[in-house]
């Protein structure tokens, strides 16, 4: 009896083969999103210095090879079973929270961070240095139009740690904020401070970021 074969698709992934290897351009087989997840196609994905985690191998139990990256912006391309608060075409953020599991202590209070078994993407799954990824639908987080990809990406981890760190702080609008290291993080501390009403002072080892962080609302 005839067969036919149903031809699969492929797309790029970074990953890495083994803890402290290189990074590989490797063609793997498009992932079909299994029963509670969704698959995202990749629109951009933020270089997190945590990644360094997947890259050497520092964090515990990671399975190889692994495809890094817990920054990412993308569009719902498959929905799996079970999902109904997501659909198809919808665009979606995926942060370092990649899931929790909903039944230990810590979820049933309401502190998915905290979860005993929380998982996070390319550590506990492939993560978003490939064109389409696949991950759990409580993972996820609307994406606005009015945000393109590129500028969005970074919120999900840098963004959300510069804010609420901030948002805690018990400053009130009009103290004096000091945001020290204006890089990845620190850019997006001061335009954040700067909205909240803080007085903010810019920290940095030389003045080459001294026009750019008054241009993004340090006060000094």
């Amino acid at each position: 009896m005839a067969t036919t074969a149903i031809a699969v698709g492929t797309m790029k992934a970074a990953q890495v083969s083994n803890p402290g290897a290189d990074f590989q351009i490797v063609e793997r087989e498009i992932p079909k999103p299994g029963a509670g997840h969704v698959r995202i196609k990749v629109q951009a994905c933020g270089v997190c210095h945590s990644d360094v985690l997947t890259k050497e191998g520092l964090w515990p139990g990671i399975q190889y090879p692994r495809i890094p990256g817990h920054e990412v912006s993308g569009i719902i391309d498959e929905v799996g079973a079970g999902v109904s608060d997501w659909e198809k075409g919808q665009r979606v953020g995926v942060g370092w929270h990649g899931g929790h599991d909903g039944t230990c202590r810590e979820c049933r209070r309401g502190d998915f961070n905290n979860c005993r078994n929380l998982q996070i993407p390319g550590i506990s799954y492939d993560g978003g240095y490939q064109e389409y990824m696949v991950a759990p639908a409580e993972a996820l987080v609307a994406m606005p139009d009015t945000l393109n990809d590129a500028e969005a990406a970074p919120l999900l981890c840098a963004g959300i740690t510069t804010y609420n760190s901030l948002r805690h702080s018990g400053a009130l609008p009009g103290d004096l904020v000091a945001v020290q290291g204006i890089g990845g993080l620190g850019h997006l501390g001061i335009q954040f401070a700067q909205k909240f009403g803080y007085e903010v002072a810019a920290i940095g080892r030389g003045s080459e970021n001294s026009a750019l962080a008054k241009k993004l609302g340090a006060s000094v």
